[in-house]
């Protein structure tokens, strides 16, 4: 969890402005000049956004395979768990992609004025992760009605 960020805001600082430029859905030609050490900087900022949000989706999933690996699956804290990285994971992808329409405007600010962009784009990864995110609140509401029937049985007993 630590190694990501680290990574990330290393490769803000030593990979070449097109290959940036691709990444927020521009094209390479449309940064006109040499990055700026502080649009880098804050590039690599706007893009910890969405990478730590997830990172911290990552985190609750952590607790909540601890708990499955305890032989505790059918809990409330299970539920939560997988819903909180659901959650994250969603916000996470949102911010992908507002982040990334920053990030475009800080790239391009040096260029002439009428060649300064902003770049709009909803990607596979963007997509991707808001359907697992989907799969594990439908998994975390099927723990749910779980839950709901070790109860009912423990009453009768």
């Amino acid at each position: 969890m630590v190694f990501m960020p680290l990574a990330e805001a290393i490769y803000w600082a030593v990979v070449d402005p097109g290959t940036l430029a691709v990444r927020v859905n521009l094209a390479p030609h449309q940064i006109g000049e040499a990055l700026q050490p502080w649009q880098r900087a804050g590039g690599a900022l706007l893009m910890l956004i969405p990478l730590t949000l997830l990172l911290i989706g990552v985190w609750y999933a952590r607790k909540c395979f601890q708990l499955f690996a305890a032989g505790r699956v059918f809990t409330p804290d299970s539920i939560r768990f997988l819903r909180q990285f659901a959650g994250w994971s969603v916000a996470s992808a949102i911010a992908n992609i507002v982040c990334q329409m920053g990030v475009s405007l800080v790239i391009t600010a040096h260029n002439a004025p009428g060649h300064r962009m902003l770049a709009i784009g909803i990607g596979t990864d963007e997509l991707i992760l808001l359907f697992f995110s989907a799969l594990v609140w439908v998994m975390a509401a099927v723990i749910s009605e779980g839950l709901n029937l070790v109860e009912e049985n423990a009453s009768f007993i």
